[in-house]
């Protein structure tokens, strides 16, 4: 049988999916899904279902009955090559799929690390539900947990472990949490919230190796520092899963090079989510991003691309992180900004920061600030001209702007 063929079983492959069925899309689909379990969302991994909050249906996108009604066969196997002549799929578990149209869906896999002790049990990555699963084992009150990087993943798995009465200790190689996506000011407020919720946290302090017998028992940093462990959770970046694209002849460049439309450069191979590097227009250069958002909105642009409705992808990124009850969201790239402003107050706890350039609003960071968020998400996208006088004055009505 010849389907559509969709690669990956994450979110962005579940979207695809159902903006295909909702525009009439009748032809039968495959998705050939590495793990042993529906597509499903990621975020809940380091929140709701690690804390025990959320049962394993809530995570996923959709039940087992929505795919056999709408004729969706999932095939619980890996991908292992891609033979773009005979336009076929060959699979771990022996079999061959063949596809008119293929959508790689792979997102991204997380960096691993290569220090000594790092084969020691009770060293966790968290991606995938077995990995949220193993994590649960020793989520345990009073176990000590050590994570390795204060990124998103970092803060929000030490915001889970603390609230379940766990020590928790970050060791981070930078000089602030969130380094590498948020101004100081944000990193400040966070580095206090979890601080005051009696999360230890080492900055500028680069982890060494790993020490104990069959588990991790000891983590030694460079600058001298030990910490005791029942469990270390790694949090260091993640790769794209480009490789079958790349084995394949798919030119790719930290991530599978696509178009405005989602389309390789072979017009029967379409890619989206996190293993893709495309064009994004109002950042006027290509992109890979690591986000729900993108992975939702690519998936719905290459949909229509597929049903012969094509319309061009052209998001301002966006991105959110929850940690303890505060609520983090991000809007735009703030990277090439010559000025900041600042509305509302640290202090407070509900505060803004704007970023300009020549005048023009590129991006906004948010703390527990929604319903301004909402608002300030369509004034980057229309690329306002805005007086940092304006926008730093609370009595001013931000939906205004928008006139």
């Amino acid at each position: 049988m010849k389907d559509l063929v969709i690669v990956g079983g994450g979110q962005s492959a579940a979207q695809c999916v159902l903006t295909l069925r909702r525009n009439d899309f009748k032809d039968p689909i495959t998705i050939i899904a590495e793990e042993h379990y529906l597509p499903y969302r990621r975020p809940p991994l380091s929140k709701e279902y690690l804390a025990g909050e959320v049962s394993l249906e809530r995570v996923y996108m959709k039940t087992q009955d929505f795919f056999d009604q709408n004729n969706v066969v999932i095939k619980h196997s890996k991908a292992l090559s891609l033979d773009r002549e005979s336009k076929s799929i060959n699979l771990s578990n022996g079999d061959t799929i063949k596809y008119i149209n293929l959508v790689i869906a792979t997102g991204s896999r997380v960096r691993e690390l290569d220090v000594e002790g790092s084969h020691l049990k009770n060293i966790n990555y968290l991606r995938t539900i077995d990995d949220s699963n193993d994590l649960k084992e020793y989520f345990k009150s009073g176990k000590k947990l050590v994570i390795i990087g204060a990124g998103y993943i970092g803060l929000e798995v030490a915001a889970t472990a603390v609230q379940k009465g766990l020590k928790v200790t970050i060791v981070e190689m930078a000089d602030r949490v969130m380094n590498r996506t948020v101004d100081p000011v944000i990193s400040e407020y966070f580095d206090n919230l979890h601080r005051t919720n009696g999360v230890e946290i080492f900055l500028e302090s680069a982890l060494e190796r790993f020490e104990g017998e069959s588990g991790v028992e000891k983590v030694i940093c460079t600058n001298n520092k030990t910490v005791e462990a029942d469990g270390v959770v790694v949090g260091v970046g993640i790769l794209p899963n480009q490789e079958i694209a790349e084995s394949a002849g798919l030119k790719c460049n930290n991530g599978i090079l696509v178009d405005e439309y989602g389309r390789t450069e072979d017009h029967s191979i379409f890619a989206c989510g996190d293993c893709t590097n495309h064009p994004n227009f109002y950042m006027k250069k290509n992109i890979r991003l690591e986000s729900v958002h993108n992975a939702i909105e690519q998936a719905k642009t290459v949909a229509l691309s597929l049903v012969g409705r094509p319309e061009k992808y052209d998001q301002v990124p966006w991105f959110w992180s929850d940690q303890y009850n505060d609520k983090l969201q991000i809007v735009g790239l703030s990277g090439a900004h010559d000025e900041i402003v600042t509305r509302g107050s640290m202090e407070v706890g509900t505060f803004m920061l704007f970023y300009l350039k020549k005048g023009e609003l590129i991006a906004v960071d948010s703390v527990n600030n929604p319903k301004d968020f909402l608002i300030s998400k369509k004034l980057v996208a229309n690329k306002l001209k805005i007086s940092s006088d304006v926008l730093c004055d609370q009595s001013v009505d931000l939906k205004g702007l928008l006139k």
